[in-house]
């Protein structure tokens, strides 16, 4: 895929963190892209839900899941707009998702390349990853989010 497809679809997942933003939720958003279309969209919904796991990579994973009819997502692609956390990378690799794509880096909670690596594990699955994609776009966006909600 080039890069101008990836640009894309990262910005259809900023989109998406930028719904969150609006609903005073932490600002992801997610979109589960199989053979070039767009098949589900997701953002933040851990405060609105008072759920744990209303992250929008856990959600968008659920929505194709249930277009497709199958838990076994092996097409699919997911452009996430903030490194997965322990809990959503793990539900990747359960759900045999084909690539993750990521914007920013997540210093304090990223189990992809910050805090633990978890993709590069020898799990039965493995995913293809890519980060930093747009990674300034995703990045300014939760640095507004968490300036916002100090002052």
């Amino acid at each position: 895929m080039k890069n101008k497809d990836h640009n894309y679809f990262m910005n259809e997942a900023l989109k998406e963190a930028k719904k969150a933003f609006l609903k005073d939720e932490v600002p992801v958003g997610a979109i589960a892209v199989k053979h070039g279309k767009i098949i589900a969209r997701a953002h933040n919904l851990r405060e609105s839900k008072q759920d744990f796991s209303a992250h929008a990579e856990f959600i968008v994973m659920q929505k194709a899941q249930k277009k497709l009819g199958s838990w076994r997502l092996e097409d699919v692609s997911i452009y996430v707009t903030l490194e997965p956390c322990p809990m959503c990378a793990g539900a990747m690799i359960q759900s045999r998702i084909k690539d993750l794509y990521f914007g920013a880096k997540d210093p304090k909670a990223g189990a992809v390349c910050s805090v633990l690596k978890l993709l590069d594990n020898p799990f039965n699955h493995q995913i293809h990853y890519e980060g930093d994609i747009l990674f300034e776009s995703a990045s300014e966006l939760l640095k507004d989010f968490f300036k916002k909600l100090r002052s």
